[in-house]
């Protein structure tokens, strides 16, 4: 099985921490050479330092902050210039928790743009080159919501489920020219964002963070919270020559939580 990204170009974005990190480290390891984006330019550096160069890669980082467009536009434009990307990863913050109700049209304005205006920027950069080089892979981390809506994530329940109708209409676009788009959504991952769910919806409950998180874990019949490497190890899959015919899917990594089938 071919899964050996020797020679392509990665995109990673949101990629200083969490699942975006771990999928940088799990490219790199098969040979990608990483470009890292994100806003911070600290993180982006020490992330950067991490990155596995035993096959000859050299990674790199570009600044952007999601919520910006015209920081998407420029840092793409100049990246797309000299590079041709084989692999994007579309990966961002999710908006804030909370019920629906009490969502703020601006909410909703913002997340859209950050999560599908941002993706659809990227994106079009990038799918020229993929062109050119007859391989592309763009894969967006989304949440397991798009399968089934999860409570007091209303503004995020609305804003995934768009990014995947996104996705799927762009993969039928652009298969015939052996670009695949593809969806992950995550579950219950140990990451930064899933300890701020925890306390602020312990906050909302009046309850104690461990007591929710212990009831959290009895909803997954493998009884734990996933690792971000687990969920980086299938989009490396995604990512890699091995799943040339896999397309237009939204692939959940959540030890079994999610209800429907």
């Amino acid at each position: 099985m071919d899964i050996s990204l020797k020679g392509k170009f990665a995109l990673i974005c949101g990629s200083t921490q969490g699942i975006g990190f771990a999928t940088a480290k799990v490219l790199a390891t098969l040979g990608a050479n990483c470009i890292l984006m994100a806003r911070n330019e600290d993180s982006l550096k020490k992330a950067v330092q991490q990155l596995s160069t035993e096959q000859g890669q050299q990674h790199r980082y570009h600044i952007a902050d999601f919520s910006e467009k015209g920081q998407i536009e420029t840092a793409i434009n100049q990246l797309v210039a000299d590079t041709r990307i084989s692999i994007l990863i579309n990966n961002t913050g999710g908006p804030k928790s909370g019920p629906i109700t009490e969502a703020l049209i601006s909410d909703f304005e913002s997340a859209f743009q950050q999560h599908l205006i941002g993706n659809h920027i990227l994106s079009k950069a990038v799918i020229p080159g993929m062109k050119a080089l007859g391989y592309g892979r763009i894969i967006n981390i989304i949440s397991t919501s798009v399968k089934t809506p999860l409570p007091n994530l209303g503004v995020s329940n609305t804003i995934r489920a768009a990014v995947a109708s996104w996705a799927k209409t762009l993969s039928n676009e652009v298969g015939k020219f052996n670009i695949t788009v593809n969806n992950v959504l995550p579950g219950l991952t140990e990451t930064a964002r899933l300890t701020s769910l925890i306390e602020q919806t312990a906050k909302i409950q009046q309850s104690a963070p461990h007591d929710l998180e212990k009831n959290m874990v009895n909803t997954i019949p493998m009884a734990r919270f996933g690792k971000a490497e687990e969920v980086a190890n299938v989009i490396a899959f995604l990512a890699s020559p091995a799943a040339s015919y896999v397309t237009g899917t939204s692939i959940r990594v959540d030890g079994g939580r999610t209800p429907s089938i």
